[in-house]
């Protein structure tokens, strides 16, 4: 090891990270500060990987779960030849540059994972070690070994105090991922003073608790600590959390304190820093040249290790050629295999729900990689994967199915790891209302442009009996409004199977289905091209006339219920259309939208609250929506009591 190396690294780590905080006059100095030995370390010493190219899909990844730290990862990243510049450093925080304020996913060469909230980067890393695991038992052979990677993850108190972090580490801990290792950063200091004043449990115990390996060290022992990483790795059964004393903000003048958390140093305190590592006070973004040579001397071997892999991956894919296309149509999002789609006849009653796990398993045989399960609702959701491999677990790593526990928050998060890491398209399913739970998460898959899938179900008031409580309301306009989530909710089974042809097509943005409970009829669709039609997020499914009095626009079981209040109403034209992406029929032209809604009044059906359609009828007396809290009782009763139903909706048109 050359530690002579490794303490230029991290002084210039400071230098630099210090430097561009007090420039932006914004940022966190305590974090880079105080763990610039270990970035040094892990990017010099530890991690396989090739700064020349960030994708290598065997390479060890790194999650920065406390983002707010970001200079750290940026400084490293810059010195150990990713394609960051000085430049990009000196901007940093400002409007167009890669280092942003909390690292940012696509954005950033080198950067693994946008981390922002705190919690989810452990919850990511622990979806990304999932995937690891998954991939090495589909694809390593006796002969070679093509996927073979570690996950690390660098958290502060505040990633564990997050609920979302314990829901991702018990579920890592039962799985034993002992490709995971996260290294704590104990400072003890928070925004509002020391960690005491409200985080006072054994950290160690609750992480054995959980079926971790626990070490402890000091984060500014070098050797200590590559020793104990040594130590993980041989660890093969259980992830490991490594805990480091640490000070926060080391070497500036109030080190050790709150006030280098999450401020500029200032000028004098940032002279006085400078002083206290042998810096020039009155130089700016200096840097070591013995770090430059250190990772100059490193290049040749970065780049060795990738072509090794090179190597052993063109055997491998001789040697299978069937697993090969299976690798090459992951990484594409192809299909590799074979189904036919479920098709149901117009008449028959089929919950949406059902439908789509239909479509699960029929996607399961055309795209291998598909991978994923529920909280603890398979059966509810009927989201099991069939034709899968079994159920993933530490003694079956090829199982497709994943049991995620009650833990929706991790579980999405997890997903959305998985996605990160390549290789997998995953998706989750749970209850509709628990998106609640689910929401950060889906909102920062939906920012890193994550296609992961979330299946939803039970999705309005007719789940009945359950109550208000999982009754949803609100979660369609609130899922609506998440820049780049497509929410789908389809009429019938027919319309599940195109919903899940557009979820698979996705390559840039999370898809989200709100499904039924309840058993719903298929209807017939006078648009014979409905297929292609609803692609554009809306079709007619009954004309009424080319110039109709009034048009239904309905989404999921309340299409049938037009369909029903149309057939109810005499001496008007009455046009129903489904719209199935809300967002994406307004996407499309005027004309378009035109065409499919008509001339005459709107009524919008929906069994949800009225937000986000008020553009769409011209008196709010037709917003036929739900603007209030449920009622527990059988469905039917309850539609009835809130006066939800074909009758009043007919009443409506005629009004």
């Amino acid at each position: 090891m050359n530690s002579k190396g490794i303490a230029a690294v991290a002084k210039t780590i400071r230098s630099l990270s210090i430097d561009a905080i007090q420039k932006a006059n914004s940022g966190h100095p305590g974090l880079p500060l105080g763990t610039a030995e270990l970035a040094a370390l892990l990017y010099g010493e530890v991690l396989k990987h090739n700064p020349a190219n960030s994708k290598w899909a065997d390479r060890d990844r790194f999650v920065l779960s406390a983002g707010h730290g970001s200079m750290l990862l940026y400084s490293i990243l810059h010195l150990a030849g990713y394609k960051v510049t000085l430049d990009d450093i000196k901007n940093f925080r400002q409007v167009g540059s890669p280092c942003c304020g909390h690292p940012e996913y696509g954005l950033c060469d080198g950067v693994e994972n946008t981390s922002g909230p705190l919690g989810q980067g452990i919850a990511l890393a622990v979806g990304m070690a999932l995937a690891e695991s998954m991939l090495e038992a589909k694809y390593n052979t006796a002969n070679h070994k093509i996927v073979n990677h570690y996950t690390y993850a660098l958290v502060g108190e505040g990633c564990l105090e997050e609920g979302v972090s314990s829901e991702a580490s018990s579920f890592a801990g039962h799985n034993k991922l002992g490709k995971l290792i996260v290294f704590y950063d104990q400072n003890k200091i928070s925004i509002d003073g020391s960690t005491d004043i409200t985080f006072t449990e054994d950290i160690g115990k609750r992480y054995e608790a959980y079926g971790w390996q626990v070490l402890k060290g000091d984060m500014y022992d070098v050797e200590g600590v590559a020793s104990l990483i040594e130590q993980a790795k041989k660890k093969e059964n259980k992830p490991t959390l490594i805990m480091l004393k640490s000070v926060i903000g080391k070497f500036a003048p109030k080190q050790g304190t709150p006030s280098v958390h999450g401020e500029p140093l200032g000028e004098a305190d940032v002279a006085e820093t400078k002083k206290n590592l042998g810096l020039d006070p009155e130089k700016f973004f200096q840097i070591d040249e013995e770090a430059v040579k250190y990772f100059a001397d490193k290049k040749a071997e970065f780049a060795k290790r990738e072509s090794d892999w090179n190597a052993e991956f063109a055997a491998w894919a001789k040697e299978n050629p069937e697993l090969a296309k299976e690798w090459k149509a992951s990484y594409e999002g192809t299909a590799d295999g074979t189904a036919d789609d479920p098709t149901y006849e117009v008449g028959k009653s089929v919950a949406t729900r059902t439908a789509s796990g239909d479509m699960i398993n029929a996607m399961g045989l055309r795209y291998s990689y598909l991978v994923g399960g529920s909280a603890d609702l398979k059966g509810s959701n009927k989201s099991g994967m069939k034709c899968d491999n079994g159920t993933f677990s530490p003694e079956n790593r090829k199982g497709r199915s994943i049991e995620f526990g009650i833990r929706e928050f991790g579980m999405a998060s997890e997903c959305a790891g998985i996605s990160l890491h390549g290789g997998l398209r995953p998706y989750c399913a749970t209850y509709l209302v628990f998106s609640d739970y689910m929401r950060p998460s889906i909102r920062l898959a939906a920012l890193m442009k994550q296609p992961v899938i979330y299946d939803l179900t039970h999705d309005s008031i007719y789940l009945g009996e359950d109550g208000p409580t999982h009754q949803p309301i609100e979660q369609l306009s609130s899922l609506r409004s998440i820049p780049n989530l497509q929410v789908l909710r389809p009429g019938d089974a027919e319309e599940t199977v195109a919903a899940w042809h557009m979820a698979m097509e996705a390559k840039d943005h999370p898809v989200l289905f709100a499904l039924t409970r309840q058993n719903v009829p298929v209807y017939a669709k006078e648009d014979k091209n409905w297929r292609e039609t609803i692609k554009k997020g809306a079709y007619i499914v009954k004309t009424g006339a080319e110039n109709p009095d009034v048009t239904i626009v309905a989404t999921g079981s309340e299409v049938n219920m037009a369909l029903e209040a149309a057939a109810k109403v005499s001496g008007k034209a009455v046009r129903v259309v489904s719209i199935l992406d809300k967002n994406l029929f307004e996407s499309q032209s005027e004309d378009f939208q035109k065409k499919i809604l008509g001339k005459g009044r709107v009524i919008v059906a929906e069994a949800g609250c009225k937000t986000g359609w008020e553009a769409y009828v011209s008196s709010k007396k037709d917003l036929f929506t739900i603007d209030h809290f449920g009622e527990s009782g059988p469905a039917k009763k309850v539609a009835e009591h809130f006066g939800f139903t074909s009758d009043k909706l007919a009443e409506l048109i005629n009004a």
